[in-house]
């Protein structure tokens, strides 16, 4: 507790501009609602149950986003902003009677009025893609559109960014692809980031429940863990931000550029990035996430260090988390 409490504080002396040496790529998150709107109570883990679909936004947000992006099945005629593609989002939305307020989190300070972008001009890299879409077939709770998300998505980046379909990996409940069980899942980010290499883009879309549970190590300040609902939950368990972390942001390398798209409940922190654009017709620009902690993100930079292997302990020891770390006088793991 007494670690906890000095990392936290510790941020003071832990610049904004350091977030790259916790999240060395550059990551893009769309969620299709914030945190706190929610179908339904999941947190409860002993009496978990997937939620009810009916009244859920159920591929809302990658209906709207592929409706800005993708009418007609042919980009816009004129290149939009990320600002004007979360706004246009959210009248989408709410013209269908929706109260979820799409938003835009970033590993880095963004400048929403620049172009919508998912490839970086002159990429010459390699782009790859994760796709996940779960029907939770024949089970309480079960939805009938994320497979159709899916597909319609690995269209849109196809046709519009170039994307091809032996660096796509396609995870969907429909006896054809890969079921998405959390270890699957888990090991498809573990995979992209293997592959990814300075210079590559790597997608990630994924479409189906998403859920709250108790935080179990006291690194969230509204107690609960954000998570993916895989499709062996009740055997396996969620996958909790932490696990995002482990296994996909904290281990992409530098000078990629991630994009993901979370069309799920309790998506707005899923993947614990530090700048946020609320899509509300209120925020004008993106901005530091003042309650955000990198104490915990410290730790499990560590962590993904010492798993990664190969940096060798001296390397470990001098390492710019390491030497953040040691701004609060805590052990390095």
């Amino acid at each position: 507790a007494r670690h906890f409490s000095l990392l936290s504080t510790a941020l003071e002396s832990f610049n904004m501009s350091q977030a790259a040496e916790v999240i060395p790529a550059e990551v893009h998150m769309i969620s299709g609602c914030r945190d706190e709107q929610t179908s339904a109570d999941v947190s409860n883990v002993a009496n978990f149950q997937l939620p009810d679909p009916a009244g859920r936004a159920g591929g809302a947000c990658t209906s709207a986003m592929l409706k800005v992006l993708y009418a007609d099945h042919k980009a816009p005629d004129k290149d939009l902003s990320f600002q004007e593609v979360l706004l246009k989002m959210r009248e989408i939305l709410a013209a269908s009677k929706y109260t979820q307020i799409p938003q835009l989190t970033s590993s880095r300070q963004l400048d929403v009025h620049s172009p919508f972008e998912i490839v970086p001009a002159g990429c010459t890299g390699t782009k790859r893609a994760v796709m996940i879409g779960i029907n939770y077939v024949g089970q309480q709770g079960e939805l009938s559109g994320c497979h159709n998300d899916a597909h319609n998505m690995m269209e849109y980046i196809k046709d519009v960014h170039g994307f091809k379909d032996e660096n796509i990996t396609i995870l969907m409940d429909d006896g054809v692809h890969t079921e998405p069980t959390r270890e699957n899942i888990l090991n498809a980010y573990r995979t992209l980031v293997a592959e990814s290499k300075p210079g590559d883009v790597a997608f990630c879309h994924y479409s189906g429940h998403g859920g709250k549970l108790k935080d179990d190590n006291g690194d969230e300040k509204d107690g609960y863990d954000e998570t993916l609902v895989p499709l062996d939950y009740a055997s396996a368990g969620q996958i909790r931000d932490d696990d995002l972390y482990l296994a996909l942001i904290g281990k992409m390398p530098r000078d990629v550029q991630l994009t993901c798209v979370m069309d799920c409940c309790h998506s707005g922190t899923v993947l614990d990035l530090p700048y946020t654009f609320v899509g509300d017709g209120e925020q004008e620009n993106m901005t530091a996430n003042e309650e955000f902690d990198f104490g915990p993100l410290l730790q499990l930079a560590q962590i993904a260090m010492s798993q990664m292997g190969g940096s060798g302990e001296s390397a470990q020891q001098n390492s710019p988390i390491a030497q953040a770390m040691s701004l609060c006088g805590c052990d390095i793991m």
